[in-house]
């Protein structure tokens, strides 16, 4: 497909985000509306937009890959993840609602102490800067790979611009702008994997009702794994128990997507959204691996040869751009681009709130909407995003896949430290030592990596999967309370 049809759709499809930009922040941009978005929000606009941020650039390309491998087996990790959400909306929302939060992490203060709270926004922000960064990495490797490499335009120069435009969009009305832009993105990623099922379908000779029963009908659609619950990553207990530890972890201890949340006028508003964001989130996975079986189906059907592939991930891309019709290309391109960039925007909002908040203390200012701080807010959401460049292009520098995903598996192994410091929170009614709480949330991962590089995979038969963030977290919990200095008054605020 023509690259410049390509770039010329991404000229457009970002000139309508600026648009959006503009007309949400030009009465009000100050941080009471970057932050929490004023308090108002409709609940139905954000439990829509929060599946474009839910579902990144990697989960467009990676769900659909991964079938060939595993068939249906990830959507039991998604019926992990709808549970996790439903106790996100029962348990830690009314708690966050409570206290009146604009940062989940000052709980940690009150509840915990004070180093507790800044390891915490620390843990944050480090995580969600690796994570963001590396979904954006491997998404703008397939736009340099089949748009810019052909005006030979560096890859550094193509990331820099989509942060920029990025940037440009959300810095003055941040998490306002983000919900009504992230509901128009949210709606371009469905569009888009309806429309390519429509389009591989008339491309078998097949109607969408009969490419959803040869889906049935084929191997791929195999979803529950009982057998060796030891050796198999992906049996159901592991895929069940992970999703949901990793959803409250990862979601509900993440103030990315609990902004969104927060920016409602009551918990009631906000339980519904999340509800609401389950069910959508549950059938549109099950439409991203019909996907992927019908990717694998017209593969075989056609003849074609993927085994130059280097990975996977690219399978989707490529049948798309290159197979496939010009207007199936353009909509492929369009849901990749809506998926990476209702991450990204929301990842560096949310950054920039915590850290205002959490380390320049915005929230204990006079008047936290003075001239003075709104500029101080821009640099700050400035510097993030001049960082999460520097990160990617270290990423590229490496240039190896397995070291690239190691320190983004390792990112992810600090959000079970922090699973553990909000459950002994909430848990318990001790009193955890504060000065060791930082060296504990570093020991944990460390004592896991370390146990199962050199123990449980050389010589045991047990493969961890995604509940590996239970064991982490369960770690972190237990050196809490190993090293408690008794209970707290009935009286805090958290009880």
């Amino acid at each position: 497909m023509s690259p410049f049809i390509l770039l010329t759709f991404l000229f457009v499809y970002f000139g309508l985000l600026l648009t959006v930009s503009y007309f949400t922040s030009r009465n009000t941009a100050d941080n009471s509306t970057f932050f929490v978005a004023n308090k108002n929000s409709k609940w139905y606009m954000v439990a829509f937009g929060m599946i474009g941020t839910a579902l990144s650039g990697v989960t467009f390309i990676s769900v659909p890959g991964a079938v060939g491998a595993s068939n249906f087996s990830y959507f039991q990790f998604v019926l992990g993840n709808a549970l996790g959400f439903i106790v996100i909306a029962y348990v830690l929302l009314p708690l966050y609602y409570r206290m009146n939060l604009t940062s989940i992490y000052t709980y940690l203060e009150e509840r915990l102490g004070y180093k507790s709270y800044k390891t915490g926004a620390m843990i944050f922000l480090v995580s969600r800067t690796v994570g963001s960064a590396f979904r954006l990495y491997l998404v703008a490797i397939i736009l340099q790979k089949f748009i810019f490499d052909a005006w030979s335009i560096p890859f550094g120069v193509t990331v820099a611009g989509c942060l920029v435009l990025i940037w440009l969009y959300t810095n003055k009305g941040g998490l306002k702008t983000i919900i009504i832009t992230d509901t128009l993105q949210t709606f371009c990623l469905l569009l888009a994997v309806l429309l390519s099922i429509y389009f591989m379908a008339d491309g078998l000779g097949l109607s969408v009702m009969e490419a959803f029963e040869k889906v049935k009908e084929s191997s791929y659609s195999q979803i529950m794994v009982w057998e060796n619950l030891l050796g198999d990553k992906n049996h159901f207990w592991k895929h069940v128990i992970g999703g949901a530890f990793a959803t409250i972890a990862m979601t509900g201890l993440d103030q990315d997507l609990m902004q969104k949340n927060l920016s409602m006028r009551t918990i009631g508003e906000a339980q519904k959204n999340m509800l609401t964001f389950t069910g959508v989130f549950v059938v549109i996975n099950l439409f991203f691996l019909a996907v992927g079986a019908l990717l694998y189906i017209y593969v075989a059907d056609k003849g074609i040869d993927i085994s130059g592939l280097l990975t996977r991930d690219y399978l989707y891309p490529e049948i798309a751009l290159n197979y496939l019709s010009v207007s199936a290309g353009v909509i492929f391109m369009m849901g990749l681009t809506a998926a990476t960039f209702a991450t990204t925007d929301s990842a560096l909002t949310a950054l920039t709130t915590s850290y205002c908040v959490d380390f320049l203390n915005f929230n204990k200012k006079e008047n936290p909407n003075h001239p003075s701080l709104v500029k101080q807010r821009n640099v700050v959401h400035f510097v993030f995003s001049v960082l999460m460049l520097a990160v990617i292009l270290v990423f590229r520098l490496l240039n190896d896949d397995s070291v690239v995903t190691a320190i983004f598996t390792a990112a992810s192994y600090t959000y079970g430290p922090l699973l553990g410091l909000f459950s002994f929170g909430i848990l318990t009614r001790y009193k955890a030592n504060d000065n060791l709480v930082p060296y504990f949330c570093i020991l944990s991962p460390v004592i896991w990596y370390l146990l199962n590089t050199y123990y449980i995979i050389p010589h045991t038969g047990y493969r961890i999967g995604f509940e590996l963030i239970v064991y982490n977290g369960l770690t972190t919990f237990l050196l809490l309370g190993a090293t408690s200095q008794g209970k707290v008054g009935r009286a805090s605020k958290s009880s």
